[in-house]
């Protein structure tokens, strides 16, 4: 423009126009965007002598623009990213986090997916804003959380997933699935319904969470494997494990009454276990006193076996003393410890004294009192 030159255009300099001055600035003024490109035009006319479109001039911006386009290859990966690089929309590499470069678009380009970050998945519930608490609050979702257990019974329950992408796994987690997320849902309810089915009601509603919890695991990884999905389960949790609403206070009663019912199974155990040992105690105690009676028996009967057999001895020697030893020996015997009356069976039975005390006369003796009683009253 050739009026650029007149300081003001064709009406004279300064500010104006074809009517007078124009309005007077109040303030800084702003600096003048035309003022500052015939700057750097001018400092470019003396970097480049030749003008814009000399070879030096083409070459600089040629170069300008190559810097600019491999600069643009730098990028920055987020601590729960990870750095997926395609060349030429293949996977090539994974990165790690921090500042990392490849090859400038077209070439290669990058994707970050937040492969670091556990994601949440919960399956029969579901979060929903409260306004009038000031947060969230649950509702059960019927159609995820019942389900069939092996005994034909029904039970709620409501579990959380904890999943994140595999770091050896990124491409598959981008390419081989189109929905993680629904993916990983569909697949966790699938597993809890298949391990559910298998078990039985009471064993899942008391003491076998964790057995459940660790077979829908490993049942969920197995399958994602097989699909290629490139994510890993971290832990499944169980939130609630109940009967439906509906038949809730029937269930507690049974409950309660398998309580009671193992209650009385331990007592009636406890008493067993007090009782079995003494009686065991008291069969070994006769046992062992009616092996100690057999042993003496025995013994006794071959002492008097062994001492017949001396006696015969000795019989066969001499038969006519050993019968009247034998005869004296048992008459002392038998009549050692009985009582003895001397009688003359004789048909007068005068002059004797048909009661003879001789038990009195050995038992009962009058004491001796000194030197008088050994006189003749004897």
């Amino acid at each position: 423009m050739p009026w650029k030159n007149q300081g003001g255009g064709p009406w004279g300099s300064g500010p104006k126009g074809p009517w007078g001055s124009g309005p007077q600035p109040v303030g800084p003024r702003p600096p003048d965007l035309e003022d500052l490109l015939r700057r750097g035009q001018d400092r470019l006319q003396q970097i480049m002598p030749g003008g814009y479109f000399s070879g030096i001039g083409i070459t600089l911006i040629i170069l300008l623009i190559v810097a600019f386009w491999l600069l643009s290859g730098f990028f920055r990966v987020q601590s729960e990213e990870l750095g997926v690089v395609l060349r030429f929309g293949k996977h090539v590499r994974t990165v790690q986090p921090g500042l990392n470069y490849h090859l400038p678009y077209p070439i290669e380009t990058v994707l970050l997916p937040k492969a670091l970050r556990v994601n949440t998945i919960s399956i029969g519930m579901t979060l929903i804003d409260d306004p009038a608490r000031r947060g969230r609050s649950v509702r059960d979702v019927p159609e995820e959380s019942l389900m069939l257990t092996g005994d034909e019974n029904i039970v709620d329950v409501d579990f959380t997933v904890l999943w994140r992408i595999k770091p050896d796994g990124v491409g598959d987690f981008l390419f081989n699935i189109q929905n993680p997320e629904g993916t990983v849902k569909a697949v966790a309810e699938s597993a809890m319904r298949e391990v559910i089915g298998r078990s039985q009601i009471q064993p899942i509603l008391t003491g076998a969470r964790n057995v459940t919890e660790q077979n829908v695991h490993e049942l969920i990884q197995r399958t994602l494997d097989s699909y290629g999905a490139g994510i890993q389960i971290s832990q499944v949790q169980m939130q609630k494990v109940d009967p439906p609403a509906q038949v809730i206070d029937a269930f507690r009663d049974v409950q309660a009454a398998r309580a009671n019912l193992e209650q009385l199974q331990n007592e009636a155990q406890t008493y067993a276990n007090q009782v079995v040992p003494q009686a065991r105690g008291r069969a070994a105690q006769i046992l062992q006193a009616a092996e100690g009676y057999k042993e003496q028996a025995v013994a006794e009967a071959k002492g008097q076996s062994a001492r017949f057999l001396k006696v015969y001895e000795e019989y066969k020697k001499a038969p006519d003393v050993t019968r009247e030893r034998i005869y004296l020996e048992t008459m002392e015997r038998v009549l050692g410890g009985a009582d003895k009356l001397v009688y003359d069976g004789g048909a007068s039975g005068q002059g004797i004294v048909p009661y003879l005390p001789l038990p009195e006369l050995t038992t009962k003796r009058p004491p001796t009192t000194g030197p008088q009683s050994s006189g003749g009253s004897r």
